[in-house]
């Protein structure tokens, strides 16, 4: 684990180098060694061998090469740098130059590299559990489309199995490794055992307060089942959905690359102006000045304009399907269908919504710049207002996120302007507070436990397979970069998922107001959505004899009633 100098002292004055040959050790001599019989008494002791890798350590007093490549008496003692884990001597008159040498020489190889090493090593298990969490992904959407209806249940089974085995691995793992663990042992496998024992009480505190929760929700499910059985159909007729993250993430890179080409045209512009010492400077004046400003407000406006054109996208294939009773007369691509009104007809729309979520996000994320900037130096006052006011243009750019996706759907719907599809849909989701409740928080809650799944089975595959690597190879980054890589796999897979399922319910919503499935009013819903209204209005009936509160809050919205 550390690294230890033949010759500490002998230093390139000049280049700060440290002219010494560096061997790896497992541990730093904690006291002085005046002989050659000391050095191999501590190589025996240790496990550390002092002394040039080709000299044996049986010969270390016999060898006549030992005092080349043996270090010069007597060996300082020495401690081991935090981080840099390098041996620096501990009590000689050439420290100060053999730290300033250090340093030169670990400011390109600091504890980075050894965390670097660790992923080079475990490589190809990173790459082969990435490829694991992309197809545990597929494997999940093939699950949604078939078998929605139980869907929840089997994530919530699975879920709360996975955690339990996911704990109960890591439990099992620290206490093998804690009995096998031998007198003499590295100390990355000491690392490695504190490691599996920090990981193991998170898991554990993490599996219960996952158990309670799914079970304060388990009664919150009934719309959230049907409408995640109707976005399996959708899925089932309208495939080119599963693809949709893969294209937005392009169309992103593309304009990120541009973006951040003109960046640099915008570093290297200006106006040649002689300075103090006569040199020639490149000056940005007049407008050139403001241009950053205006960068990166495109920057923030056109990600926001390219997210919301594929939510538009989705939007309008989905409400395609829904209000189209006979599916076999469904657009031979409904996605590209929408692609095109969206161009022809919904840009502005786009446009105007996403410009205001960057109103939003620009003032936030300039606090949050003042914030870090007064860090430490703003009183107590001062920096809980700042906090409040971020954290209040948090919530208010997660509802208008919200709000807008929802009023891309109105629009698809009634092809109406930005802002009388935002008063509709915010009407809408006024009238079905409760369910819009019940909708994202069982339903979030479920993809949730979807992307918690796919990311506990590739932490697990993790675990086992660089557990075989624990006695050289520090782990702890690669498993964090494949948990990482599969949550984002999962996210980008379920998130279109939910989108779906937050169209359906506006669909639904508007479906049930302005229809009531008499003659010349029949519902455009699926079956299984007429099959959970029809059960809603007997709880409602039921409910109006008995006075129960259930009843009122499925009460399905019959708006077209009273107009």
């Amino acid at each position: 684990r550390y690294v230890f100098f033949l010759d500490p002292c002998n230093i390139d004055l000049v280049h700060q180098r440290i002219k010494s040959l560096a061997l790896c050790v497992s541990a730093c001599p904690r006291k002085e060694l005046r002989t050659l019989a000391d050095i191999q008494k501590f190589a025996e002791t240790n496990g550390s061998a002092l002394c040039s890798y080709e000299l044996e350590q049986s010969k270390y007093t016999t060898d006549p090469r030992a005092a080349k490549l043996c270090p010069k008496f007597p060996v300082p003692e020495s401690a081991p740098i935090p981080f840099f884990h390098r041996c620096a001597p501990v009590n000689i008159s050439c420290y100060a130059k053999f730290a300033e040498a250090l340093i030169t020489f670990v400011s390109d190889s600091s504890v980075l590299h050894r965390l670097i090493s660790g992923v080079m090593t475990s490589k190809e298990i990173i790459m082969g559990l990435c490829l694991l969490s992309l197809v545990l992904s597929m494997i999940l959407m093939v699950i949604i489309r078939y078998i929605s209806r139980v869907l929840v249940w089997i994530l919530t089974i699975l879920v709360i199995l996975g955690s339990l085995g996911g704990t109960g691995v890591l439990w099992w793992l620290y206490a093998k490794q804690r009995l096998s663990a031998s007198a003499v042992e590295t100390q990355i496998a000491k690392d490695n055992l504190q490691a599996l024992l920090i990981y193991a009480i998170s898991a554990t505190v993490f599996t219960v307060i996952l158990f309670l929760i799914m079970l304060i929700m388990r009664k919150r499910v009934a719309l959230t089942i049907a409408l995640f059985h109707v976005a399996g159909k959708v899925f089932i007729h309208l495939p080119l959905l599963v693809f949709q993250p893969f294209w937005t993430f392009f169309v992103l890179i593309l304009f990120w690359t541009y973006w951040i080409t003109v960046l640099l045209f915008l570093g290297t512009t200006g106006s040649p102006v002689p300075n103090e010492e006569g040199f020639v400077e490149f000056r940005m004046v007049g407008p050139l000045k403001y241009m950053w400003w205006y960068h990166i407000v495109g920057l923030i406006w056109i990600s926001e304009f390219i997210l919301a054109c594929q939510q538009m996208t989705v939007a309008g294939a989905v409400v395609t399907y829904y209000f189209t009773r006979e599916k076999r007369n469904l657009p031979f691509t409904p996605i590209l269908a929408s692609v095109n009104r969206l161009v022809c007809y919904h840009l502005g729309t786009v446009a105007k919504g996403s410009f205001i979520i960057t109103l939003v996000k620009i003032p936030r994320m300039i606090l949050m710049y003042i914030h870090t900037q007064l860090k430490g130096k703003e009183n107590a006052c001062a920096r809980c207002m700042l906090k409040a006011c971020i954290c209040c243009l948090w919530c208010l750019e997660k509802c208008l996120t919200y709000l807008n996706q929802n009023a891309y759907t109105a629009t698809a719907i009634n092809s109406t302007n930005f802002c009388t599809s935002a008063k509709d849909a915010f009407v809408i989701l006024v009238e079905n507070a409760l369910r819009v409740a019940a909708i994202n928080t069982v339903g979030d809650f479920m993809l949730f436990l979807g992307k918690v799944l796919i990311v506990c089975s590739t932490g697990l595959a993790g675990i086992m397979l660089l557990n075989y690597q624990r006695d050289y190879t520090i782990w702890v980054l690669p498993l964090i970069i494949v948990c990482l890589f599969a949550f984002l796999v999962a996210h980008c897979f379920l998130s279109i998922y939910e989108m779906v399922v937050d169209v359906l319910f506006l669909c639904f919503a508007i479906d049930t107001k302005y229809n009531d499935g008499s003659p010349g009013r029949e519902f455009y819903m699926d079956k299984v959505l007429m099959e959970f209204v029809e059960d809603s209005r007997k709880c409602m009936k039921e409910a109006g004899r008995g006075g129960g509160a259930e009843g009122r809050e499925l009460k399905p919205m019959v708006g077209a009633d009273e107009e």
